[in-house]
């Protein structure tokens, strides 16, 4: 939650007493220093001073020039910052803000864990499209677009002419454009990025849980298996385990090892596809569908792949609100330094799989579970059973520590409506409750609503500004660029591209819906 900018008007009423750990928000406040004695003390209290210190210490200064050492130049930005800003409570009993201990490397795991993950594993299919050259072109363009985009909301979460701190995503929108706007086209793209995503790892999750027991039990098992909603329901009680980290820099550990096992099984992937060699009959002309309207359309689903591959900025101002920062050493300077290590790795991870994914297979690459289902489906009986089993419990840990960090926004959201109206922080049982709720109503989502992933495309297409648009809209806001200037080409350039391409999404995947059609099956998933 930002700090809150106070009132002028009432004149030099003193701030009303803080009931929560006000220490540490001061000394984390990008507007305030670590003197303890910064912030200009009340006129009663320098008159004590001045009385029992008539001579103001050695040296003759005088007391007005022993208070006044305490203070930047009077026309500073961080001076007028100190004068302005009042400190808010509650980020001291939220999740995301709770501890403001981060640095660069928990910067780098949490951005790791959220930026590579499951969606990452279908952009072989993306190529099938598109062919070689504008594949190629498309996810390097996609990739430098969304680095581009990180590096403004980096730069956006603290402002040194007000001293505000924006930790949650939904807050800076709200700041550039109002409440109201940012209900309306923010609140639901990013409630959604966030619970629809743990939705989608429950069964992603369930579901290579199954396959990872198949394995390891084998052809000739006899033992009954669970069911898929079982499955489910296993990796949902693993979830609700580690959602009981209490805040953001807590899961630091949790990040980084579903980093390392996203790195592990997308590098398993792309390995075992290209040493095992291209499949016979391999092609590599571009799919085009009849009719005309079939083939463009097909060719903005693959656009959509490629910007859906790329997701976690929604959780950018998250991370960089953990992390302590004053005007000496502002936050987005180790913030950028891990999100610059964190996207080199998934350079590295997302290039090598869509490349030597499509070369292995071609147009043969399942278009449903991308590389993973084509590893069981051609590879599973040339291939160590070690192997497999080891890329499946990759996925799963994967899965249930990238959970624990898209939830935490929810979890933020859900105990701010209650720190709001009780003014105290949540107690541990109702903290404990939230988490609970939480997770198994994102399992009796993917329970009911099986065919919640026919509405992807759509849905996907509303939430793609929130990467690819709103961060340049709001750099334009706020920096207020000069007009005709590189900065405000740039970003107004970028920005009206990325709603045309939410648009152009958007009704790709309602058109999708209507020619396909959709299985209607409640509390029968596959």
């Amino acid at each position: 939650m930002e700090e809150v900018v106070g009132d002028d008007s009432a004149g030099p009423a003193p701030a009303p007493p803080v009931s929560a750990p006000p220490m540490q928000m001061q000394y984390n406040s990008p507007s305030l220093s670590r003197k303890p004695l910064l912030i200009a003390l009340e006129p009663a209290a320098a008159d004590n001073i001045n009385s029992n210190n008539p001579r103001g210490g050695g040296g003759g200064g005088g007391g007005h020039n022993r208070n006044r050492s305490f203070f930047t130049p009077l026309g500073s930005p961080v001076r007028k910052a100190i004068q302005m800003t009042k400190l808010d409570p509650q980020d001291a009993w939220l999740p995301i803000t709770e501890s403001r201990n981060g640095n660069a490397y928990y910067a780098a795991f949490h951005t790791l864990c959220s930026g590579i993950g499951i969606q990452a594993l279908v952009l072989p299919v993306s190529f099938t499209i598109l062919g070689w050259t504008w594949g190629i072109i498309s996810l390097t363009i996609a990739f430098v677009w969304q680095l581009y985009t990180l590096w403004v909301l980096v730069k956006l979460h603290e402002s040194t002419e007000t001293g505000m701190r924006y930790s949650r995503y939904l807050h800076l929108f709200s700041a550039a454009f109002g409440d109201r706007m940012g209900n309306i086209f923010a609140a639901f793209p990013i409630m959604y990025l966030s619970g629809g995503t743990c939705v989608a790892l429950i069964i992603v999750g369930g579901s290579t849980s199954k396959l990872f027991f198949q394995i390891l039990c084998g052809e000739g098992c006899t033992s009954k298996p669970l069911t898929n909603v079982e499955w489910y329901l296993v990796f949902t009680c693993a979830a609700v385990v580690l959602a009981q980290l209490p805040n953001l820099n807590s899961i630091a550990g949790v990040s980084l090892i579903g980093a390392v096992t996203a790195i592990c099984f997308c590098t398993i992937m792309w390995l075992v596809s290209v040493t095992n060699g291209r499949l016979d009959g391999v092609s590599y002309d571009p799919i085009k569908e009849e009719p005309n309207m079939a083939w463009i359309f097909s060719i903005l689903n693959a656009f959509g792949i490629i910007a859906f591959a790329f997701r976690g900025h929604n959780l950018t101002l998250e991370i960089q609100g953990t992390m302590p920062s004053n005007e000496k050493k502002p936050s987005h300077v180790p913030m950028w330094r891990g999100v610059k290590v964190a996207y080199l790795i998934v350079a590295l991870c997302l290039f090598p799989l869509a490349i030597g994914g499509y070369w292995a297979y071609g147009h043969k690459i399942p278009p449903n579970g991308g590389m993973l289902t084509a590893i069981y489906q051609f590879h599973r009986r040339d291939t160590s059973q070690a192997v497999l089993a080891l890329t499946s419990l990759f996925v799963i840990i994967n899965a249930v520590s990238s959970f624990q960090i898209y939830a935490m926004p929810m979890f933020d959201d859900m105990e701010s409506k209650y720190t709001g109206r009780m003014n105290r922080p949540c107690p541990w049982w109702l903290r404990a409750l939230f988490r609970v709720m939480f997770t198994y109503g994102c399992f009796f989502v993917a329970v009911a609503i099986p065919f919640l992933g026919s509405f992807s495309g759509l849905i996907g297409g509303i939430a793609v500004p929130i990467t690819f648009a709103y961060p340049c809209f709001m750099w334009l806001k706020i920096k207020k660029p000069k007009k005709q200037s590189f900065m405000w080409y740039l970003n107004w350039g970028l920005g009206v591209s990325g709603v045309i391409l939410s648009v152009i999404l958007i009704t790709a995947g309602v058109y999708v819906v209507i020619d396909t059609g959709i299985q209607v099956s409640f509390f029968k998933p596959a």
